[in-house]
């Protein structure tokens, strides 16, 4: 039961992550490097944490309008 818990968590982040990548897209937005956190995945039961890496300046004030409105 523990196993399935943490492979639909793992699932689920992973969706999240592409819901997230596509609506930064729609932003006019990249982040090369959204995705999930290795660390939080070695965990004998998985609790997925979100990555989203590092930007440059003038993405991280895109996010910040985006965010904004």
């Amino acid at each position: 039961m523990k196993a399935r818990h943490s492979a639909l968590c793992v699932e689920e982040a992973e969706e999240v992550v592409k819901e997230l990548r596509a609506a930064l897209a729609e932003a006019g937005i990249s982040l090369p490097s959204l995705g999930l956190d290795p660390v939080s995945l070695a965990r004998e039961a998985p609790c997925p944490l979100v990555e989203l890496g590092r930007c440059s300046l003038e993405t991280a004030r895109r996010i910040a309008a985006a965010v904004m409105r």
